[in-house]
C-alpha cells in the first residue's frame, strides 16, 4: 500500500520538484498540493495524507504555526522542507521541538543533493510513532546525588534525536559524566541546537571544537559534517575530521563509539537512540565485547526504531530502556560503579 502525501509549499516550482522527486519511488503517491496552509488544510481534512511536506516560510500563516495546528488538531507526520541558514537553523529545530518528523534542505549549491534522502524518510516518517509532545521549558534535575566515576559516555542519534536527546540531557545533574554525541544533522544546526540543550540542562552543552577536554559536567555536541574521536586517555581531548562519511553518514557514530573504545576500553558506556539505518551498531558491539555499558532505546519510545534496533539484533546492547529511564540507568549506573571501585 502506497505511503499518501500532501505537499505544501508557496513555490510552485518546489512544488512540482519536491512532488516529482516523491513520485519516483513507486511506494509513495502524491495526493495534492498546497500554497498555503488555509487550502493546505482543507485538502488534509479531505484526504488524510500519511504524511505531509511543508514550507517554513509561507504566506498567511508560516509553517511552524500551521505545523503546531497539524500537532494539536490532527497528528501527522510532518517533514519540514527549509534552507540551510544560521537563522533558519532555530527555526528548524523549534519545529522538531513541535513535533515534525525530521527537516529536509531545500536542494542549493551549498547542499545540492538534499533531496536523495526526502523518499526514504517520507517513508520511514509514514511508519513512525509520534510521541507526545515536550514539555521544555525548565530543566528537570534527577533526585538523588551524583559522584563523577571517571567514565565518558557517548550518545548516537539520528531521526527524533532532537527530541531524545532533550528528554535525557535534562535530567542530567551539573556534574554529570563526560558525555559526547553523534546526533546525525546538518552543520548549521548543531550549534543551535548545543545552544538550545545548554538553556535546557544543567551541565555545560556545546558545540565541539578541536582540542577540548573532556571532563564532568561537559557535554559536546558534534558539529555536522565531522567526525568525532577521543585523543589520550589521562587527558582526553576531543580530536574532529573531515574524514569521508562512514554508514553514509559524518558524524558516524560508529567513528565515535570506536574511538571512545580505544581510549577508554570498558571504562566508557555507549548509548543509541531513535534514527534511521545502522549507524553505530557495530561500535557499540565492540563496546559491549570489551565489557563496557551500553543502552539502546526501546522500540515503544522510538520515533524510528532503525539504530536501536541494528544495535539489538547484533547483541550489542546490554538493555534496552524507555526514553524515560534511560538517565536515570546512566547515572545510578556510574553510582553503582563508583562504591564498587570504593570496597
Amino acid at each position: 500500500m502506497s505511503v499518501r502525501v500532501i505537499v505544501v509549499d508557496d513555490s510552485a516550482t518546489m512544488r512540482s520538484v519536491i512532488s516529482a522527486t516523491l513520485r519516483a519511488d513507486p511506494e509513495i503517491e502524491v495526493v495534492g498540493q498546497a500554497a498555503d496552509p488555509h487550502e493546505a488544510r482543507q485538502l488534509i481534512k479531505q484526504l488524510a495524507p500519511d504524511v505531509i511536506t511543508l514550507d517554513i516560510e509561507m504566506p498567511n500563516m508560516d509553517g511552524l504555526a500551521f505545523l503546531d495546528k497539524i500537532m494539536r488538531l490532527r497528528p501527522t507526520p510532518v517533514i519540514m522542507i527549509s534552507t540551510l541558514t544560521q537563522a533558519g537553523a532555530e527555526v528548524n529545530l523549534r519545529a522538531l521541538e513541535i513535533g515534525a518528523f525530521d527537516c529536509v534542505a531545500k536542494p542549493s549549491s551549498y547542499a545540492p543533493d538534499s533531496f536523495t534522502t526526502l523518499a526514504e524518510k517520507v517513508k520511514a516518517a509514514a511508519r513512525s510513532r509520534r510521541q507526545p509532545r515536550l514539555a521544555t521549558s525548565r530543566p528537570v534535575q534527577m533526585a538523588g546525588g551524583y559522584t563523577p566515576d571517571g567514565r565518558i559516555l557517548g550518545i548516537g542519534s539520528s531521526t527524533g534525536g532532537v527530541e531524545a536527546l532533550i528528554t535525557i540531557l535534562s535530567k542530567f545533574p551539573a556534574n554529570c559524566p563526560p558525555t559526547i554525541i553523534s546526533q546525525h544533522m546538518p552543520p548549521t544546526f548543531t550549534k543551535s541546537f548545543a545552544a538550545r540543550l545548554n538553556k535546557l540542562c544543567q551541565p555545560e552543552v556545546s558545540e565541539a571544537q578541536e582540542g577540548d577536554r573532556l571532563r564532568p559536567g561537559q557535554i559536546f555536541l558534534c558539529p555536522g559534517e565531522m567526525h568525532l574521536e577521543i585523543s589520550g586517555a589521562h587527558n582526553p581531548a576531543i580530536h574532529l575530521s573531515n574524514a569521508e562519511r562512514v554508514n553514509g553518514h559524518r558524524p558516524s557514530v560508529d567513528v565515535m563509539f570506536y574511538s571512545l573504545l580505544r581510549a577508554f576500553g570498558k571504562n566508557s558506556m555507549g548509548l543509541i537512540l531513535t534514527g534511521l539505518g545502522r549507524d553505530g551498531a557495530e561500535g557499540l558491539l565492540a563496546m559491549h565485547q570489551a565489557g563496557a555499558e551500553t543502552i539502546g532505546q526501546d522500540e515503544a519510545s522510538c520515533v524510528v526504531y532503525g539504530m536501536p534496533r541494528a544495535a539489538f539484533e547484533i547483541g550489542a546492547v546490554t538493555r534496552q530502556l524507555p526514553l524515560e529511564r534511560i538517565a536515570e540507568r546512566i547515572i545510578s549506573s556510574s553510582n553503582a560503579l563508583r562504591r564498587e571501585h570504593a570496597v
